[in-house]
């Protein structure tokens, strides 16, 4: 992987869906990547309009969605055993190693 690319957690897309002009800078440019659970929590939100699904299915169609696998499984036990981590943060962070890039998460990197 190049310095181009980058995985990103579900509230970054949501962050990117409400306008948020600094994460759209950011992004800019780079390949952006999300784990499937990224994919899966974006679209199970329970009071989503049909705007909203088509919204966010447009945003995910630019971005490379990576499924599990059984690196990424392992990783994520190893991880949530580790830190102590919730199941989808953990299995995020495992998409980024496995894929060795970078990611930004809210858990380890304040928004302030």
């Amino acid at each position: 992987m190049n310095g181009n690319s980058i995985v990103v957690d579900t509230n970054i897309l949501i962050y990117l869906i409400g306008g948020d002009k600094t994460i759209s800078a950011y992004l800019e440019n780079l390949s952006v990547y999300v784990s499937f659970i990224t994919e899966l929590e974006l679209l199970s939100f329970q009071k989503l309009t049909e705007a909203d699904e088509r919204i966010i299915e447009k945003l995910l169609s630019n971005c490379i969605i990576i499924d599990i696998n059984d690196t990424i499984k392992k990783t994520s036990v190893n991880l949530r055993k580790s830190y102590n981590l919730k199941i989808p943060d953990s299995l995020i962070c495992s998409t980024s190693l496995f894929l060795n890039l970078p990611y930004y998460l809210p858990i380890f990197n304040s928004r302030k």
